[in-house]
């Protein structure tokens, strides 16, 4: 995201200063100077979506997710066809257990960004959470298909086909990933009963 066009050169370099500091305040984990920061790029840039979504970003680090939502709002109203932008929102509903609002966000940044790896698996979270086990498995499938040797994804997708009855394909998730993930095969198949892989 760049500066709004509409900022007079002065506006758009004291943004830049202050996005900067905000930026080694973050990394270094002073988050209370990086927020003051933050507050004084808003000033001279005010509802500029990036600054906005460094500052939910900040909030949701200090655990005031209902915060950081409201400031993730303003930032989708500057700048809707951000696909990250509705992905961190609907993950902090999901984080505060809000699955059936999470989703629609979800499902937003991937009519945005139809690779965004991460919304298929958080859609496929919510799905689980709400009982939603059929609805589940295809944005879990595109997760796998995107991330193939990431676990996490294949885990849910077993535990969730497992869950549907369907034996078989839970079975085959934990021959696949006995091949590079041993220990996520073998802790599936402790949980389930099924099949556990050869031991090496």
């Amino acid at each position: 995201m760049t500066a709004p066009a509409a900022l007079t050169p002065g506006a758009r370099i004291a943004r830049r200063f202050h996005l900067e500091l905000a930026g080694w305040c973050t990394a270094f984990k002073q988050r209370d100077t990086a927020m003051k920061h933050y507050e004084s790029a808003l000033r001279v840039a005010p509802e500029d979506p990036l600054v906005l979504a460094c500052i939910g970003f900040t909030l949701a680090q200090q655990d005031r997710k209902r915060d950081a939502i409201a400031y993730f709002d303003r930032a989708i109203t500057g700048n809707p066809t951000n696909a990250e932008l509705h992905f961190d929102r609907a993950f902090l509903l999901q984080e505060l257990n809000h699955h059936d609002e999470a989703i629609p966000g979800f499902e937003r940044a991937i009519a945005l960004d139809p690779k965004h790896d991460r919304a298929y698996y958080g859609l496929g979270l919510s799905l689980i959470h709400l009982r939603r086990l059929d609805e589940a498995v295809p944005p879990l499938e595109r997760n796998t298909k995107l991330q193939p040797m990431s676990p996490y994804g294949w885990y849910q997708l077993a535990r969730t086909q497992f869950n549907r009855g369907k034996i078989d394909k839970a079975q085959a998730i934990i021959d696949y990933l006995s091949g590079f993930e041993p220990k996520v095969a073998a802790q599936i198949a402790r949980e389930t009963g099924l099949r556990a892989p050869p031991r090496p």
